[in-house]
């Protein structure tokens, strides 16, 4: 990333401050004693500094920094390498040293000489080091300070030569077993349907010959053990949907400690928030590996990922495939709830939405519906819970601060034919996973 050449700031080195005190003493010692060889040594050390100053401003390079990551979009818990190409336009007087800026929770950021062992044939110096990446989040690399000295080290030339680089940085998710959706066709369904898209001699759905069916779609096996025309009933191929409730209300989960972050730090959420995002994402790689397209609501019926300031496309319907799943891994790189992100004050009774529920209605038996929610009342469950009768099957993760902080909002949702389990942020979300068709707490 190139950026116009930022203010240099200047101090005197250590060396520097020699050169002044002795400048400065040996000037003292002239007037007392009234000698002029003195007087001209008290020039000729203080000359120095202001000299090597001078040279730094007017022979000051400009810089320009070009930054890649790879892979360019990180999960969480693995590491990445970064790549920089540093160039210059000018004289290079003296010495010239880099230090890349990094934010606290990804390490310190490495100190290079410049130019560097590794010169590309553009006349950049490259580098590269790696970096480990704990958590998701939006992390910013860089910016790429320089430190620039005269030949003799006497004054020291700092500047910031680029903008910096964002990283994101995806939650990872947790295999999930598959038992917990066994019977619905997201396993079993899937291979059929496509199977009669594409059917053979021997698996193939007919039916008898109406008026208008084409010949070449009789079927002539099935003819003659009838022994009338029957055709073949080619249906096309469907790929099952699930949803994906993902509790985005400020109330839900509490507030993290208010503690100032530094700038290009990324500020999580609650323990609370992070377990239910982690859990929104093994749900959804778990359902895609199964073959169901997503689709991820907040619990006011808008697209969840719509809120996030890191998706690449928030206001698309549902998420097919790797490519899709790709895209809600990037959407929950940095979602927060509602609010947090801007400020605003949380709604007082900001449940569940009319707008949720007409869409979940409209959901239809096409596939299971697994609501990942925060702290819940009684009252709101109660709400949500008729929509789980148009679905195949319906699941609720809760996720409350305490253990039984929300009994009465599963029990509300267990009630209406719900499988409902409450966790806490120290609960494996496999285990909790597991829990829902054993009725075991998995605190």
């Amino acid at each position: 990333m190139a950026a116009p050449r930022a203010p240099w700031q200047g101090r005197l080195t250590s060396v520097g401050w020699g050169f002044l005190i002795a400048g400065t003493a040996v000037l003292l010692a002239a007037q007392a004693m009234g000698r002029r060889d003195l007087l001209h040594l008290s020039a000729f050390l203080l000359l120095i500094p202001a000299a090597a100053w001078l040279s730094t401003r007017l022979f000051r390079p400009g810089l320009t920094v070009e930054r890649s990551t790879e892979p360019p979009i990180v999960e969480a818990g693995q590491r990445a390498e970064v790549h920089l190409a540093i160039r210059h336009a000018g004289v290079l007087v003296g010495r010239l040293s880099m230090a890349e800026q990094l934010p606290s929770t990804l390490g310190t950021g490495p100190d290079f000489a410049y130019p560097g062992r590794t010169v590309g044939y553009d006349g950049a110096s490259r580098y590269r080091y790696q970096l480990s990446c704990p958590r998701r989040g939006l992390y910013l690399l860089g910016p790429v300070e320089a430190r620039s000295t005269d030949v003799f080290g006497v004054t020291e030339q700092r500047t910031r030569i680029d903008d910096g680089t964002i990283l994101t940085v995806t939650p990872a998710p947790v295999p999930l077993a598959a038992s917990v959706l066994s019977g619905l066709r997201g396993i079993e369904g899937v291979i059929a349907t496509r199977m009669q898209a594409n059917p053979s001699e021997d698996d193939v759905m007919t039916r008898e010959y109406r008026h208008g069916d084409p010949m070449r779609r009789v079927h002539w096996a099935a003819t003659a053990r009838h022994g009338e025309l029957m055709v073949r009933q080619e249906e096309s191929a469907t790929s099952p949907e699930a949803t994906i409730i993902l509790d985005l209300r400020r109330e839900a989960f509490p507030v993290s400690s208010g503690r100032a972050v530094p700038p290009g730090e990324w500020a999580p959420g609650s323990p609370e928030f992070e377990w239910a995002i982690t859990a929104a994402m093994s749900v959804a790689a778990h359902l895609a590996d199964l073959d169901y397209s997503l689709r991820l609501l907040d619990t006011d019926g808008s697209l969840a990922l719509s809120h996030s300031p890191s998706s690449s496309e928030p206001d698309a319907p549902d998420y097919s495939g790797r490519t899709g799943l790709a895209s809600v891994a990037e959407g929950l790189a940095a979602i927060l709830p509602r609010g947090r992100e801007n400020g605003t004050p949380a709604r007082a009774g900001d449940g569940f939405g009319d707008l949720l529920l007409d869409r979940l209605e409209a959901h239809g038996q096409r596939g299971p519906i697994v609501a990942v929610l925060g702290r819940t009342t009684a009252d709101d469950a109660r709400v949500l819970a008729p929509s789980g009768a148009a679905s195949e099957r319906a699941l609720a993760l809760v996720v409350a601060d305490r253990p039984g902080a929300c009994h009465g909002a599963v029990e509300a949702l267990r009630a209406a034919g719900w499988f409902a389990v409450e966790a806490t942020p120290s609960t494996r979300i496999d285990a909790a996973w597991l829990a829902l068709t054993a009725e075991v707490a998995p605190w």
